[in-house]
């Protein structure tokens, strides 16, 4: 006897940069997705590629293009049954055009997610913490400047103090003086004027929280965990 049934939608994941911000995403879709039992869950498949290249240098002029290599991550998860794709890295989100055109299933910017956010919030001012290479895109100055919000930015000299943290926590350090030290760069955008806060980079929830700025973070994981747990769950397929 046949029949039929429903299944949430697959997502498929562009991963590995860095890696633990890639486990990290994962695992707060797990618990972000109201599942009783293993096959309420989201299947996820994941291209986990710590061998794409340094995404800073590549947007600096100085390192290998990217684009190909995310374009063939991207048609690899297409090719493996994902119905969207999402990329758990702000910073590669430059090649977002790459991305869409290698692949006809929809690829889901985090910049979108967190603009759809940032105009829920009153904020005229956004601090935004971010990596070298997402800032020299311009991805979320522009995005911010289009919604008629001002974006903030660190010093030059926080900026650089703000890299050697990513690079510690890349390397795996999560002790009191990584957290401290992206407590006081949050905080120098607070005292510069900040209203709101945008945790541009996926490795800063590894360590910072809410309660730890004294104006409301949002957190580019946690946006994107949350639009992908939705949009999986409430569109499905049928199946025979």
């Amino acid at each position: 006897m046949s029949g039929s049934s429903k299944r949430s939608l697959t997502v498929g994941v562009l991963g590995g940069m860095g890696p633990e911000a890639t486990v990290d995403f994962m695992a707060r879709v797990l618990a972000a997705t109201p599942a009783r039992v293993d096959q309420e869950h989201i299947r996820m498949l994941v291209d986990h590629n710590p061998g794409v290249p340094d995404r800073h240098a590549a947007i600096a002029g100085t390192g290998a293009d990217i684009g190909p290599e995310l374009a063939a991550m991207a048609r690899g998860l297409e090719t493996a049954g994902a119905d969207f794709l999402v990329m758990v890295c702000n910073t590669a989100h430059a090649y977002t055009d790459a991305i869409r055109a290698a692949v006809r299933i929809p690829f889901v910017s985090i910049v979108d997610v967190v603009m759809a956010a940032v105009a829920e919030h009153p904020a005229r001012v956004v601090g935004v913490m971010a990596a070298d290479g997402c800032l020299q895109a311009g991805l979320y100055q522009q995005a911010l400047a289009a919604a008629g919000r001002e974006p903030l930015l660190w010093t030059a000299a926080e900026q650089e103090r703000f890299m050697a943290l990513l690079w510690r926590l890349k390397a795996g350090e999560r002790g009191p003086a990584v957290r401290s030290g992206l407590q006081a760069l949050a905080a120098s955008l607070e005292f510069a004027g900040a209203e709101l806060l945008l945790a541009g980079c996926t490795e800063i929830p590894l360590v910072l929280e809410q309660g730890d700025t004294g104006v409301r973070l949002l957190s580019s994981t946690d946006l994107l965990v949350r639009h992908t747990v939705a949009l999986a769950l409430t569109t499905s397929i049928q199946e025979e």
